[in-house]
Formats: structure tokens, sequence, C-alpha cells
């Protein structure tokens, strides 16, 4: 019966024949365009909230500026929204890392995420363990470090570079996106996904190591080129969770002199200060939910959603992951509010918490209201979403959307970006899977949804997770952009006499099965 009902729920002939409200795209670009908000939106989530890791002041601060901002604009029931315990919140309070013998130099490094401080500052030669593999970290398990202010040496490519850091998406790259790369295969080759989770467990447990050891101090040079590194965790975010000693990342170049004088029989001494805060009082934690109530009385029921993540790392202020996205989403909604527009579905916009750590907030979220993954146990609010578009791909401009297999709406949605032709360079549609964001919650659950494709500009060199995701990296012209077209397309979505098409339900999957 299932199978009966996913062939037989939609018909594209009667979607395709619905005309676009040419009056309506005409309002949410006018206003998009002319009355643009992303530079207010995009200040108040980076350098007001600062950094949003889940469950910290800085994700409280923009989570609470948002629900006022919705109110603000007339969305009802503008709320933060418990989806269940998360864990601790964390933030820095100081951090200071510098060499001072054979010479002085200030270094570029941030304490890891959910790491102690220091108790005061501290001083002392370093020690440099160049651990590869697990041969190399039996070497390190007899107490000689103990007490040592350890580098732990990492590989890092910091060569030149011949090839500009931001770019755009060519013709040519669009085309394979489009005809190269069926359906099912994720950005990663399985190979390349089976190294970043061997990568991860081993780096957790030289942190293992290095804590057992009882050092004074572990630094990790982290990758990354000119002074940008990619942060990561340096231990569990669980309330019970222990906690795990002093950690800081580090530039590569920084990381690479202190190696080099030691290698050449230079002692190095380092001094360095580390506070850091816990917040475990409430570790349950929730997404920013708001409605524009739809007004077909036959059509206000059923719901079209959109959102992003808000929560970030800690080492910038996460304005490209996904303070873009947010700011996006954000305005996309203060667009239609401010077009005097009246979808005939209610819209639904999320800004999610804990998608850093695994996609919990639209994970939980989606478990909460549509069904369960893991038994396909379905809710009623299930057959009422039409669907979910997603923004997380940094400060890019749309070029076109994934389909995440579904090749349902393709023509529908091929007739949504044929008004865009003007500021939308060779628009593309393609059946790919993209992962790693929270579209999947619902992709998993047989529901539409949908990431569009964005420019990268500087996303993989420079911004992603890193210590210069700052507001300066976004470009605000792409910004509007993204808000205009995301905008027209859940206007569109909200005002169709049926729901998105949908792909046959899935098979229940484990957690494993469906990780970020």
């Amino acid at each position: 019966m299932k199978k009966i009902f996913y062939s037989l729920m939609f018909c594209p002939g009667l979607l395709l024949a619905q005309e676009i409200d040419q009056a309506a795209l005409a309002k949410i670009r006018k206003e998009g365009m002319e009355n643009s908000k992303v530079k207010e939106i995009a200040h108040q989530l980076t350098d007001v909230s600062g950094p949003r890791l889940t469950n910290s002041p800085g994700f409280q601060r923009a989570a609470e500026w948002s629900v006022i901002e919705l109110k603000k604009w007339g969305l009802q029931n503008s709320r933060i929204e418990d989806w269940g315990e998360f864990g601790k919140g964390w933030q820095v309070e100081k951090s200071y890392l510098a060499m001072t013998k054979p010479y002085y130099m200030p270094f570029i490094a941030i304490p890891k995420a959910w790491t102690s401080g220091t108790a005061g500052p501290i001083k002392g030669e370093v020690v440099v363990v160049n651990i590869q593999n697990e041969e190399d970290l039996k070497k390190y398990a007899d107490g000689k470090l103990t007490g040592k202010i350890v580098l732990v040496k990492g590989p890092a490519d910091t060569d030149p570079t011949f090839k500009p850091d931001a770019v755009r998406y060519t013709t040519e790259d669009l085309d394979k996106m489009t005809n190269s790369q069926p359906f099912g295969q994720s950005n990663f080759t399985p190979e390349q996904a089976e190294r970043m989770r061997t990568m991860r467990s081993f780096r957790s447990r030289v942190d293992s190591t290095m804590k057992a050891q009882k050092i004074s101090l572990e630094l990790a040079g982290r990758a990354g080129k000119h002074g940008t590194f990619f942060t990561s965790n340096g231990a569990s975010y669980k309330g019970d969770a222990p906690l795990a000693g002093p950690a800081f990342e580090m530039a590569p170049e920084h990381a690479g002199l202190v190696a080099r004088l030691i290698e050449s029989g230079i002692p190095v001494t380092l001094e360095a200060e580390s506070q850091t805060s816990f917040f475990d009082k409430k570790l349950t934690t929730g997404n920013v939910i708001a409605e524009i109530p739809g007004t077909d009385p036959k059509l206000k029921d059923e719901v079209v959603m959109l959102g992003g993540h808000l929560d970030s790392w800690h080492s910038a202020t996460g304005a490209t992951d996904n303070a873009a996205g947010c700011t996006v989403m954000l305005e996309a909604v203060r667009i239609l509010q401010a077009s005097g527009l009246k979808p005939r579905r209610t819209i639904r916009i999320a800004l999610w918490s804990g998608e850093e750590q695994g996609l919990h907030g639209s994970r939980n979220y989606t478990k909460n209201i549509f069904g369960d993954y893991e038994t396909m146990k379905l809710l009623p609010a299930h057959e009422k979403l039409s669907a979910y578009y997603n923004i997380d791909n940094g400060t890019g401009r749309i070029r076109g959307i994934y389909l995440q297999g579904n090749e349902g709406p393709r023509a529908l949605f091929e007739k949504w970006f044929a008004p865009f032709n003007d500021i939308i360079d060779h628009p593309t549609i393609t059946s790919r899977n993209t992962g790693g964001t929270d579209h999947l919650a619902f992709d998993v659950l047989g529901l539409p949804g949908f990431q569009f494709i964005q420019d990268g500009i500087e996303y993989g060199t420079r911004t992603h997770h890193t210590n210069v995701d700052t507001y300066e990296r976004l470009v605000m012209d792409d910004l509007k952009q993204m808000a205009v077209v995301v905008a027209t397309f859940v206007y569109n979505t909200a005002q169709l006499d049926q729901k998105i098409p949908r792909k046959e339900l899935p098979k229940p999957k484990t957690p494993a099965e469906v990780r970020k």
C-alpha cells in the first residue's frame, strides 16, 4: 500500500500546469534586492552573538535575538523549542600562547573545544612527539611525557597556493555535477569517508594518551595555510564525560617553527594560559522555531519548512558556517512578511542546534514531530510536510539544487529557476546526494529535503571550521540572491495545489548509517 500511495500522491502534469504568481515574485525580488536586511542580521548572528557552540552563551544570544526578531516581523509561535539532552556548553574566557625562547613570538592558537584551562599561566620547554600510527603511539605510553608541554606533530601541507582561495563554479563544473556522479554517491568516496573516520578515531586515541600521561599542555598543529587552521573538539560535550586537560590547536606554520627548532637541537620555551568555562546546569537545548500561518482552509495544516543550523565552532564567529544560512533563511521569511504575501500552507522556519556534533537538533526535531528513522514508525505530521529547504554550504550564491535522488520535482524546480536566469548563471538541478547537513534528517524519513547548490567561494580553503570564519568572509550580494531564491521556492511550494513529490519510503536505518 505504501508504494501505491507514493506513486499516486502527485500528478506532475497538474503541478507543472499551475502558473507562477509573477506579481508575488516581483514583490519578493523588490523587497529582497532593494530593502535587504542581510547585513544587519549577519552582524547580529556573528559580531554580536560571537562563537555559538551549542548550549554556550553565544548560541543562546543568537537564539534569543532570532526569536525576538521573528516576533517583530509578525511570525507566530516564535520560540526556542527544546528537543532533549545535548550536553555541556563551553566557551573560552582567556587564551594566550607564545614562544619566549629562543626569541619571543606570539602564536595563532585557540583552546580545543570542551577542554579545561591551565589553572593560571604555565611555562616550560616543549617536547615534540611524532605520532603517525599505532606503533608511534605505543612509544609514549611509559610516562616520559608526564608534566611536559607536548607538541603533537602532524602532517600539514603549507606549500604556496597557486590557485585562488575563492572560486565559483564554472559551467563545466556544473555540467559534471549533473552528469558524472549518480545519486547515492556523496561528496566523499567510501575510501575518503573511511579515512576521515580512521583519522578522527586515531586523533581521539592520541588525545587520550596525552591525558593518561598527565602532560601539562597539549599542542596540536592543524591543517590549514597562511595562519588559517581548521579547529575541532578536544573532549566530549556529554554531561557525564570526564574533563580533558588543557590543549591548544595552532596554525601549522607556528607548529612547524617549533618542531624545526627542536629537531635542529635548539630548545624552545613556551608560555601559555587558557581559561575555559563549562555550562552544565541545563543539559537540554532546543531549536528556534517560528511560523507564517497558512491561509487556505484546506491546506493551512500542511507545512513548508526552511532552515539552517545556528550553532558554530568556537575559534571564530561562524560566519559562513552557518550564520550565512541562518541569515538567508531569516531574511527569506522577513521578505515574505514584508511583501504582504498570504501563503496557502503554513511556512515554518527552523534554526537548528547541535548540527556540528551530528545533526542533533534536526534529527531530534524530526523524530519528535515526523517519525523515527530507526523503526520507520511515522507520526501524523509526516503526511502534512510538503518540503524542507536547507542552506549550509557557505556564503556562495545559489547555482541550483540537489534532488537527493528525488526526481519527482525536477521539472517543477526547472520552472521555478527560469525567472532567475539574470541572477543564476547556468541553473543546475542534479539528482546527486549531498551530505553533512540538516536536510538529511528529513530525507532519512522519506520527506522531501533539499540543499541548494552554492558557489564555494572560500569555504573549503579558508572558512569552514576555521579561525577566520568571520563577518568579513560573507559576500552580501550573494546572501541577497540566496534569500530571494529561497523565499520564492518556499512561497511557490506553499501555493501548490499538491505537495512536493516524494520518494518511496526508506527502510529503517541505524544511527551509524545516517551519521553526518
